[in-house]
């Protein structure tokens, strides 16, 4: 058992990164993810670790300096939340081409505009489609835990990834956490060493050419197909994770799945709630259950359709919109994944807590209460929702 602490969100990310002890942290200052960079400054002002901070005048350089080191041989990491995500756009977009395996704390929080600086998944939902590893935590605990196994995902994949928490809820707020031993993390994550670099002596290399046309294409191609083979990796890892911690991990969490007819599927801190009210519903005979998609890049299909294949009715809830007209990206993903599924269960999409506005155990109990209704009568009516919305 390793030594148990209280930690918040972003502390536990910031003493992650001091027990890896990376090589470059670029970063620029955001509320909610502030605190990172902050954290782990410290930890480098007196000499805990061997990092060169680069403090740069933006989240675009910030991600311009990790891609720089990370090309040049470096471990890179850096933080960042909603708008200082979204500067950094472009440049995602080159990290993940150029086959660079950055890892970023992203800290959860709601796009301009209107301005706002609280929970919801518009950033990272909104880059959902540049080429990044995309892994979600429910709470502190799998908020350090994500991100120590970051490291060896992206170098086996040679992508970069992203661990994703909700702003002040999993942030801010204080949990107690069991730490891993440091030496144990070092020996866990190892000692990088790419095989081709910008530094590397006698190598001829060229990192981000120009792609022309007869090149372009093979090169999206090798990109889809490395996030393909990521799933194995990522599994590969929780495997030994669980050998060092007991604690397991995979692309989704069932949570009282058997013989569920109904089931909600949920990402982020908000399945803590929704656990509650499947107990709730489970006290009461109403066979409910829940899913958390842990993983969204890649993917979790077959995860998902081994869960979903035997329920009635299915809530997939978006913490985001998709502005498609027709739900949320979460909604969209999981119902294409059930299409080809032979007596797949009728579903519906719940657009919830944009902004910080408040999920509780009755929200979800409202939700499940819908799909009782969608299962007796067959009938899923209207598909496209929002819950949680003062009435005018």
């Amino acid at each position: 058992m390793g030594r148990m602490d209280r930690m918040s969100g972003n502390e536990a990310v910031a003493y992650a990164m001091k027990q890896i002890n990376p090589d470059v942290m670029g970063a620029f200052p955001i509320t909610p993810s502030t605190e990172i960079p902050q954290y782990f400054a410290k930890y480098i002002a007196d000499g805990e670790v061997d990092t060169e901070f680069v403090p740069v005048e933006s989240e675009h350089s910030a991600m311009s300096t990790c891609i720089g080191a990370s090309a040049a041989g470096a471990r890179a990491i850096t933080a960042t939340s909603s708008a200082g995500l979204a500067f950094m756009w472009e440049m995602l977009y080159v990290a993940a081409s150029s086959r660079l395996p950055i890892v970023m704390a992203v800290v959860n929080r709601a796009l301009t505009g209107p301005i706002n600086i609280n929970n919801d998944h518009s950033d990272s939902m909104g880059c959902r489609d540049t080429g990044w590893i995309q892994i979600y935590a429910e709470n502190n605990q799998e908020v350090y835990d994500n991100y120590i196994q970051a490291m060896p995902i992206a170098e086996a994949c040679r992508l970069p990834i992203m661990i994703c928490q909700d702003g002040f809820i999993t942030s801010h707020a204080v949990e107690n956490i069991e730490l891993v031993a440091t030496d144990k993390v070092r020996t866990f994550v190892g000692k990088y060493e790419p095989e081709h670099s910008l530094l590397k002596e006698g190598e001829r290399l060229a990192v981000g050419p120009y792609g022309v046309s007869p090149y372009y294409m093979e090169i999206k191609k090798a990109q889809a197909e490395a996030m393909k083979s990521a799933r194995d990796h990522i599994l590969e890892v929780a495997d030994q994770f669980h050998d060092m911690t007991g604690r397991k991990y995979g692309m989704i969490e069932r949570y009282r799945m058997n013989h569920a007819e109904l089931a909600v599927v949920v990402i982020g801190s908000s399945a803590g709630t929704g656990k509650a009210a499947v107990d709730k519903l489970r006290d009461m005979g109403i066979a409910a259950g829940l899913v958390k998609v842990r993983v969204f890049r890649p993917f979790p299909k077959e995860e998902l359709i081994r869960q979903l294949r035997g329920t009635y009715a299915v809530a997939v809830m978006d913490k985001c919109e998709g502005f498609s007209g027709q739900g949320g990206p979460l909604f969209a993903e999981t119902r294409s994944a059930m299409y080809d599924v032979p007596g797949r269960p009728q579903m519906i999409n719940f657009v919830y807590g944009l902004g910080g506005r408040d999920v509780t155990v009755d929200t979800f109990i409202e939700i499940f209460t819908e799909l009782q209704k969608i299962a007796e009568t067959g009938e899923p009516g209207e598909i496209y929702r929002h819950i949680g919305v003062r009435e005018e």
